[in-house]
């Protein structure tokens, strides 16, 4: 039996894949131990997977600050907190080590620099898991998360790699943290944090098909791509009585999400309010965070804090959400047409990628408002050219690759192999 650490960054949509991994490395009869904010403790061993969070714990620092959201500032947020989060998640590898013995493997996203701390001091075989295509930084698929992007994707092959190439300037918002680590646990350190650092030497793993995205010219040596994993803990969380008695009472209705970690929505779900209000129709908002919603909602609408998307979206006719790429998928599993309101981070790549299929429309959420939001709602509940599409995506989604495929090239990464 080999020990494998997971090593997720960020939300519901970047921890729930990992939870994925682990469930299917458990019937492979592997130990399992997730590395992750305090929130997945009880979803992660429910599910059997160990766990082990880090301390201290710097998510919800990360998801209070309201430049997250902003495309701005967010990468210099993100990389902050990626940055302070190093020393917790190295530290979190060591505990694990001494009191378990070496890992076998580490499976984490680029942005888990603990982790490759942990390889480079321990040898550790470690896997980077791109969750989202605008992680790969592909210049055969150029990703819009960078200014200019657009006009990056109408240069020549050649000159897009060279353009991406270039010293992110981003690197300076984590590099003075990795370097900390790096002197305190003996490792030597990386000069460019995006170049040196992006793909781990020892795999890339590609959760998303390749219809959505493949990098054909300048994927790294042994990637392996696969699907959307679609995991939601529906196993773990039933859609709740009352929510079920609404679904069934009428009308399909329109879901509106801004994000499991978004705390600073009032703004989306008011002019959510403004626009059901004016179609008549039915909705449900989905947050954590009733205080962002308005007071004086008519029965008509139901505010849930969670349901497993899986079975709640083909009951829906339209999803509204920010863009996140575990929503995403979701949405395309259920043959529904999807309107994101993108924000920040991957968010607009995946927005464009939507919009490039066929199956939903996009806007910035910083242009969001009742005149704005009202007629791409409509287009997307009636006409009959996204309906159709997001529909024929559905039997897109059900082919999907055997993932008992996945599982052997992971075992092939570990040592004992």
């Amino acid at each position: 039996m080999s020990h494998i650490l997971l090593l997720p960054f960020g939300t519901s949509g970047s921890v729930f894949p990992f939870i994925w991994l682990g469930k299917h490395l458990l019937e492979r009869g592997h130990q399992v131990t997730l590395i992750a904010s305090q929130v997945y403790q009880k979803p992660a061993e429910a599910a059997g997977i160990g766990f082990h969070p880090p301390t201290p714990d710097e998510l919800p620092a990360m998801l209070a600050n309201p430049n997250l959201w902003d495309a701005g500032p967010c990468k210099k947020v993100a990389f902050e907190h990626a940055g302070r989060a190093v020393a917790p998640c190295a530290t979190a590898i060591d505990e694990i080590i001494r009191d378990q013995g070496m890992p076998d493997l580490m499976l984490a996203p680029m942005i888990s620099f603990g982790a490759r701390i942990a390889r480079e001091k321990h040898g550790i075989p470690l896997i980077t898991v791109h969750l989202y295509p605008a992680a790969m930084m592909s210049a055969d698929d150029a990703p819009l998360v960078i200014p200019g992007a657009r006009l990056l994707r109408r240069l020549p092959h050649p000159v897009r790699k060279f353009v991406l190439s270039l010293p992110s300037p981003y690197d300076r918002f984590a590099l003075p943290a990795v370097l900390k680590a790096c002197s305190d646990h003996g490792v030597k350190p990386p000069r460019r944090l995006w170049k040196e650092w992006h793909h781990s030497p020892d795999g890339v793993l590609a959760l998303y098909p390749d219809w959505f995205s493949h990098a054909k010219l300048d994927k790294p040596r042994n990637t392996y791509q696969w699907d959307f994993p679609l995991e939601d803990l529906a196993q773990q969380n039933l859609i709740e009585p009352e929510l079920e008695r609404f679904l069934s009472a009428g009308e399909k209705p329109v879901l509106f999400t801004a994000g499991t970690g978004q705390a600073h929505a009032a703004g989306f779900f008011k002019t959510a309010a403004q626009v059901v209000s004016e179609l008549g129709c039915r909705a449900v908002f989905l947050t954590s965070r009733p205080g962002q919603v308005p007071a004086d909602l008519p029965e008509s609408v139901r505010v849930v804090a969670y349901a497993p998307f899986s079975a709640l979206l083909p009951r829906a006719a339209l999803m509204v959400h920010h863009g996140g790429i575990g929503t995403l998928s979701q949405c395309l599993a259920a043959g529904i047409p999807q309107l994101v309101v993108f924000m920040s981070l991957d968010q607009p790549d995946n927005a464009a990628r939507i919009e490039r299929l066929g199956v939903g429309l996009s806007t910035p959420m910083a242009r969001l408002n009742r005149s704005r939001l009202l007629p791409l709602v409509k287009s997307c509940l009636h006409d009959p050219a996204i309906r159709d599409t997001a529909a024929a995506f559905a039997g897109e989604m059900g082919r999907r690759k055997p993932v008992t495929g996945l599982l052997d090239w992971l075992e092939k990464s570990m040592p004992s192999a």
